[in-house]
């Protein structure tokens, strides 16, 4: 399966944003991907209000997304807000011919001085999807720390894990995202596909607006390509088959012990 890698810059228009998706998923197609990734907050990047800008599923930006990802048969993921209560979910929206839902993200982020769930309210699905036979999973940014959520996922079959993400720019935080990508492909033996925000520059908030290098990781922790800080994308060809020989090489789903207190 070829999959499509789309590190954008996004503003805090969400039609300067749509504008973005619909370019990028022409080429993507183009160059033969049948899934298009987009960071965490595609439809509007973090550090301003959210609630004035999100819509529900069946609203006209996820709408939108999903009639481009229709012209051109693709799946695409990207990052939106919905509307919940007196706060907003964070919402992977995953849409195209077959599909149209979405992964409302579970692990909020509240570290490194944000507190993303005041503003925010948690999802607590774990979602799956097929595409011409594979299981994807699907996560977003600070759900990379927690290697449970991945191997839930590998046990409802995914034997990749497309994320999106808006990582936030620190000392260490670089060397962070490259380790816990890595790291998170060796705990449900799949791979990692994940899309970051491009470094947009200082902006002068201390939201989590994106570092880029967005980097995808084979079965077994190996870096098979990873963009820079600016925008860009990369195609990557995911080989199920590569899942399977990680599984009988590096067994740990299997030789999990279960254990309680």
């Amino acid at each position: 399966m070829r999959i499509a890698v789309c590190q954008i810059s996004s503003t805090t228009s969400p039609a300067e944003n749509l504008d973005q998706v619909r370019s990028s998923v022409a080429r993507a197609a183009a160059e033969g991907a049948r899934v298009v990734l987009f960071p965490e907050a595609t439809m509007c990047r973090f550090g301003v209000p959210l609630g004035p800008v999100a819509e529900p599923l069946d609203g006209p930006w996820a709408s939108a997304v999903r009639a481009t990802a229709r012209e051109h048969g693709v799946v695409v993921i990207a990052g939106m807000f919905t509307p919940s209560g007196d706060r907003v979910t964070n919402t992977l929206l995953v849409t195209g011919e077959d599909v149209h839902t979405g992964y409302d993200k579970i692990h909020l982020f509240d570290a490194f001085g944000f507190a993303e769930s005041r503003t925010v309210a948690p999802g607590s699905e774990v979602v799956t999807i097929d595409v011409d036979g594979t299981t994807l999973g699907v996560a977003t940014c600070y759900d990379i720390r927690f290697p449970e959520l991945f191997r839930a996922l590998a046990d409802k079959g995914a034997t990749a894990v497309l994320l999106g993400a808006s990582w936030g720019a620190g000392p260490g935080k670089r060397e962070q995202w490259e380790l816990l990508v890595r790291a998170r492909a060796l705990d449900c033996t799949s791979w990692v596909v994940a899309c970051g925000q491009a470094y947009p520059g200082d902006l002068g908030s201390t939201a989590p607006t994106g570092i880029g290098y967005s980097t995808v990781a084979g079965p077994l922790g190996d870096v098979v390509t990873q963009l820079g800080a600016e925008p860009g994308t990369a195609i990557v060809d995911i080989d199920t088959e590569s899942v399977a020989e990680a599984r009988k090489v590096l067994p740990v789903l299997a030789n999990r012990v279960l254990t309680s207190s």
